[in-house]
């Protein structure tokens, strides 16, 4: 079983579509299946090509036994809508100049990751032409989070546009797969001929498989944030907000994006709230980060239809009972669990409050912990989900 996967984003970038596609590729590679992969040269978050792919037209190099071939596009993550635009187009142009290589390869199946929704059309093209079926990979849906970000209109001739492409790839796909309830949903309804739920999950056998021990204690609470420091996740708000050497709590912050320099701004100013910033830590560092963890805290800011936060999965494989705030199908995910608590997206008071009874509740902690544990065992187990698609695809070369 061939399979290509287009995608404009990979390893050695971090975050979470970039986590999952990865595990994906690897883990259906050890399961028998061939796979290769086509994408941009590396430059995520930063929107600055990595030094050691700077100058390059493309390239094709092996990371992890998989060959991957990469394609220049326009680097940006500026907010201005051209070069963002720029960013996404560029590279679904250039990866059009794999059309030889993938007629040499003849895939049994193109999976194309989305978004860039352009991308989609390209993914479209190569697949006919090289004779693969079309499998769309859905992490967030476009043009829907687009405008619910307020980055455009949704009674605009392009929302249109951008919609009617959508339903086009959805149709033309020999199915799709979604990260999210809501996506798989949402995408059903909007001319898929069938979906595949395949969330970003976790590798439990990544992180401790012992039972935390919660007691009570005069040492601060710990809570940890690590990821992505943008906007939408609202981290600059919450050290505003929250002075947690006010509640004997610690706030332990890891990672870089938009709303890094702010923070650090805020503690150079403000050294005795309880809060510590870290800086960037690499996917293998998570485990032991965590480990010196009593909870963590995943805040969303707006919530995206379809959009689950991956470190809820982290949370749970690592027995950290979760401190969510914001709404969608990540609160839903925590509540319906048992996992931690939940609060109002920027209810600053709600979450403080959270804060200090978990850090009163040992036995509270201890068995939303265990809950986390076993979620991650059973409900999101990624290694069992790599499985579960690599029969599905099999399933589907048989029909």
């Amino acid at each position: 079983m061939k399979i290509t996967l287009i995608t404009q984003y990979y390893k050695p970038e971090m975050g979470a579509p970039q986590n999952r596609l990865y595990e994906m590729c690897t883990g259906l590679k050890k399961l028998g299946a061939d796979i290769s992969i086509i994408t941009g040269m590396p430059n995520y978050p930063t929107g600055k090509i990595f030094d050691e792919y700077k100058g390059k037209c493309s390239m094709t190099e092996v990371v992890d036994d998989i060959p991957v071939k990469r394609y220049w596009l326009y680097a940006s993550n500026a907010k201005k809508a051209l070069p963002r635009i720029w960013n996404m187009v560029s590279f679904s142009i250039m990866v059009m100049f794999a059309l030889p290589y993938l007629i040499r390869r003849k895939n049994d199946f193109i999976v194309v990751e989305s978004p860039p929704l352009l991308l989609g059309i390209s993914g479209w093209i190569l697949s006919k032409l090289s004779g693969a079926k079309l499998v769309m990979n859905i992490s967030d849906l476009w043009p829907l989070s687009a405008r619910e970000l307020g980055a455009i209109s949704g009674d605009g001739m392009a929302y249109k546009v951008l919609e009617s492409i959508e339903g086009f790839l959805y149709r033309k796909s020999a199915f799709c797969m979604g990260q999210s309830q809501e996506i798989v949903d949402y995408i059903a309804s909007h001319g898929a001929k069938e979906v595949y739920l395949f969330r970003n999950g976790v590798d439990p056998s990544r992180f401790t498989k012992s039972e935390r021990v919660f007691e009570k204690k005069d040492a601060p609470f710990v809570l940890t944030y690590a990821g992505l420091l943008g906007f939408a996740q609202g981290i600059a708000g919450i050290c505003k907000n929250i002075n947690f050497s006010e509640i004997n709590a610690e706030f332990h912050i890891y990672g870089a994006g938009g709303e890094q320099q702010e923070i650090e701004d805020f503690l150079k100013e403000n050294p005795n709230n309880g809060i510590f910033y870290h800086g960037k830590v690499s996917r293998e560092e998570i485990p032991s980060v965590l480990a010196k963890s009593d909870s963590t805290l995943i805040p969303l800011v707006k919530n995206i239809y379809g959009a689950v936060p991956s470190k809820i999965y982290e949370s749970m494989a690592s027995g950290l009972p979760i401190m969510f705030s914001g709404e969608g199908e990540g609160k839903k995910i925590v509540e319906e669990n048992d996992l931690g608590w939940v609060s109002g997206a920027l209810d600053y008071e709600a979450l403080k409050e959270n804060i200090a009874t978990a850090a009163k509740c040992p036995e509270l902690l201890k068995q939303k912990s265990a809950n986390c544990i076993k979620c991650a065992e059973e409900k999101y187990n990624r290694p069992k989900q790599i499985e579960s698609l690599y029969n599905f695809l099999r399933s589907k070369l048989q029909k």
